[in-house]
């Protein structure tokens, strides 16, 4: 399956202000491009590109004052096939993880792993270890967070979520993972393109989608708690702790949203 993928992004800068931007593709994706990733910024100014900590691919630059414009369009080869299942995929025990999962335990920005852990013990203690465990986690959260993008809030964590029982696709992912961290799963945040293939529509514009995914049975796994279904067609962008790791721009200076227009759709 070919999938076009690509957007058109702008902001208004009262000042020269540095951006750092993860607009690319991950690396353990970029063998399937079919075209050339050519992100045009409009004034032309020099990116310097980077990888972080967490392997994924940075832009860096320094925009000068008005209008600065990012835009891509290319096509991406995708097996056309939903998540993977592993439903016998096994937990771990912390002492037998890879050191590099376990950073994916600990307390993070937006995932307040020592603040739900009695609840996350509470509710899912005595589910069965494992991926049934994970499928529970992301049943629960499904059922009980309303999804809405007016309830978006840049600023709400993971126990905000629980609390309030409203959010956007980053806030169950928050939320799901955070318990997966509390139960000794190894969870990451992820963010990526993920079209409308294989299901019906949505009746809102198209955006990047957020998910996430946890190490058992010595692997990483997807979950997504909000359409809690398996999926055809993402395209990993960038995984991190949460969503402080992975912002698709990260501005340092006042700068103000413009356009936000993504593509992701199968190729006829």
């Amino acid at each position: 399956m070919l999938i076009r993928i690509g957007y058109d992004i702008s902001f208004e800068l009262a000042n020269p202000t540095p951006l750092i931007t993860m607009l690319y593709v991950h690396p353990s994706r970029r063998k399937d491009l079919r075209a050339a990733e050519e992100i045009t910024v409009a004034p032309d100014v020099p990116v310097h590109t980077y990888q972080d900590s967490f392997g994924n691919i940075c832009g860096r630059l320094l925009a000068p004052a008005g209008t600065v414009r990012f835009t891509l369009d290319t096509a991406i080869e995708d097996s056309g096939q939903p998540d993977a299942e592993s439903p016998e995929a096994a937990q771990h025990s912390i002492e037998d993880l890879p050191d590099e999962a376990l950073r994916f335990l600990l307390p993070s920005r937006y995932c307040e792993v020592d603040k739900l852990g009695d609840e996350a013990w509470r509710l899912f203690g005595p589910t069965r270890p494992g991926w049934s465990r994970v499928q529970t986690i992301c049943d629960w959260v499904h059922n009980h967070i309303t999804f809405g993008y007016h309830f978006a809030d840049p600023q709400k964590s993971a126990l905000e979520v629980y609390r309030d029982g409203k959010g956007v696709c980053r806030d169950f992912m928050h939320l799901a993972a955070t318990f997966c961290r509390c139960l000794n799963i190894p969870a990451r945040y992820v963010t990526g393109y993920l079209g409308d293939i294989g299901v019906p529509p949505a009746p809102y514009p198209m955006d990047f989608s957020a998910w996430f995914e946890v190490f058992l049975g010595g692997k990483w796994h997807t979950f997504d708690a909000r359409h809690n279904q398996r999926r055809i067609g993402r395209i990993l962008m960038a995984v991190g702790r949460d969503a402080a790791d992975v912002a698709l721009t990260t501005n340092f200076g006042s700068a103000k949203l413009l356009k936000f227009h993504v593509i992701t759709e199968e190729v006829k």
